[in-house]
């Protein structure tokens, strides 16, 4: 009896319940599309920081999900300055954040563009730019091999592991990828949302490549709703949204690769994940509303560049406390210069102290 979809003599004939999915794919169509109607209507300014904030997320929440953090600062950065989206971006960036960000952006800016075994190399290879996965050396520009045996998704510690997936063996990667990519590259009728979600569900399945796969199927995904929207402007984070669902998305992943071909439960699952990121995305709105009136009603304040800078990355969501010291790191100026920035800030009432004092003393947006 086969253990996984891929095993079964009908793979990979996938089926579903139009019946069962018409009310959820009518519902989030219709969310879809009011949200992207209501941030159009944003002035450019403001579309141009709901965008890099949506990709900032996808790109951070999509690598947190397989257990790396990576620097928002410089996450944010890169993608400002690739997009043009902010002179300012001079931040650098660590190659690996570099590297996600070429992925992504790759893969939502040029959405219209066939998807190819070549491409999908070159995502890998700007994931793994040194062709490691932490302490292991993997194929990159390649599919992956079987020198270390089967390639299995475990938990567990050693001696006791749980084996959750088993992918298909390596010799049968050239035609499982190649049926792949005539699929998503043909229109095939399949409403956009379901070819996404089962666009996503088929390359994890097959994990064609030696580490990454579940990133990149996050892309393959994204790439494929900016499809159903014709446009590269990202407003809402599918990867934020499975972040904050993770055991339940990969308890559905190993649900669905144990079943048989009937992956409407997946689907319905994919969809209503979809409906609840589109919360995240009035979150994103929220926020970009607040700034631009932060800014509005602060016009005519005197504000210097680093001043500048350091309001913004309170408004985008500083991480911890602000201090001077901080301050002092981050706008690479004296401690002094520091004090006088943030002094300059509270006598205008734009920042205020918060509780606590000496060295623990902190600061806030007043």
């Amino acid at each position: 009896m086969a253990a996984y979809i891929h095993e079964r003599p009908d793979w990979p004939h996938f089926r579903w319940s139009d019946t069962a999915l018409v009310g959820s794919l009518a519902s989030v169509r219709l969310r879809q599309g009011r949200l992207i109607g209501r941030l159009q209507a944003l002035g450019f300014r403001q579309q141009e920081e709901a965008v890099l904030a949506t990709l900032t997320e996808d790109v951070l929440k999509s690598s947190e999900i397989e257990g790396e953090r990576l620097d928002k600062a410089q996450v944010r950065s890169s993608i400002a300055r690739r997009l043009g989206l902010e002179a300012a971006a001079v931040l650098p960036a660590d190659r690996n954040v570099e590297g996600v960000v070429e992925m992504m952006l790759d893969a939502t800016q040029r959405f219209r563009d066939e998807l190819s075994a070549a491409r999908l190399f070159g995502w890998h290879a700007s994931l793994f730019p040194a062709g490691r996965s932490g302490l292991s050396r993997i194929r990159t520009g390649a599919w992956r091999d079987e020198t270390s045996g089967a390639t299995q998704v475990v938990s567990g510690a050693y001696g006791r592991e749980k084996v959750h997936f088993e992918a298909p063996a390596a010799g049968r990667l050239d035609d499982e990828m190649r049926a792949f990519l005539r699929w998503f590259n043909t229109a095939t009728g399949i409403d956009p949302l379901i070819k996404a979600g089962l666009a996503h569900l088929w390359f994890v399945t097959i994990h064609p490549l030696d580490d990454g796969n579940g990133r990149i199927a996050r892309a393959i995904a994204d790439m494929s709703l900016a499809r159903s929207e014709n446009s590269a402007q990202r407003f809402y984070s599918m990867s934020a949204q499975i972040r904050l669902e993770r055991s339940e998305y990969y308890d559905m992943l190993e649900t669905t690769q144990k079943g048989d071909l009937d992956i409407t439960p997946w689907l319905a699952w994919f969809l209503a994940c979809l409906d609840r990121a589109f919360d995240g995305a009035e979150t994103t709105l929220s926020a970009v509303l607040q700034k631009a009136d932060f800014w509005k009603r602060h016009a005519a304040a005197n504000i210097n560049t680093r001043q500048r800078d350091m309001l913004n990355r309170l408004l985008d969501g500083f991480e911890g406390k602000l201090t001077s010291g901080k301050w002092a790191r981050i706008e690479k100026c004296s401690p002094d210069t520091a004090l006088r920035d943030i002094q300059g800030l509270i006598d205008q009432d734009i920042l205020a102290k918060d509780d606590g004092g000496g060295r623990s003393t902190s600061y806030a947006l007043a």
